[in-house]
């Protein structure tokens, strides 16, 4: 899958899913609902905060996260799209990941969450009041599950030695 571009309207149709699916449950909007698909898509992609979204494998590897993404985890679209969502946290931090995710599962969202995340050259980083939310399908069906936060605060990094 290329990065998202002009070229493939922003991947338009995961966009509008992330942009259907965070309204349905929130009764928010990600950007502007007056814009036109192909419009959003564009402004999500290029949005000052973040968004990021996994499938539903058994170790779900992340499928969109918007430039704001892949600049604070110090990713490319390449790295990203091949990329466990687990690693985006440290492992001690992982299980709690873990319990988050199933709650989402259950509840279908939750909004105010926080927890320290970590890029791919090591930094670590706190991301405060972040909605999590299920992805489904034109069916119903879960396809996933997305974040976006638009607060986050780098730590000093602790060196083993």
């Amino acid at each position: 899958m290329l990065p998202p571009s002009p070229a493939n309207r922003y991947h338009v149709d995961h966009a509008e899913r992330l942009r259907r699916t965070f309204h349905t449950l929130t009764g928010r909007d990600l950007v502007d609902p007056a814009l036109a698909p192909d419009a959003a898509a564009d402004v999500l992609f290029h949005a000052a905060f973040v968004v990021l979204s996994h499938n539903t494998a058994p170790d779900p590897l992340l499928t969109y996260g918007n430039q704001a993404a892949l600049n604070l985890f110090a990713l490319t679209w390449e790295n990203l799209i091949q990329m466990p969502s687990r690693l985006t946290a440290e492992a001690p931090n992982q299980a709690g990941r873990a319990r988050l995710l199933a709650e989402v599962t259950a509840r279908g969202y939750i909004d105010d969450y926080s927890g320290v995340r970590i890029s791919r050259t090591g930094q670590r980083f706190l991301i405060e009041r972040a909605t999590v939310w299920n992805l489904t399908d034109a069916a119903g069906q879960r396809c996933g599950q997305a974040a976006m936060f638009r607060e986050w605060r780098y730590l000093d990094n602790i060196s083993s030695g």
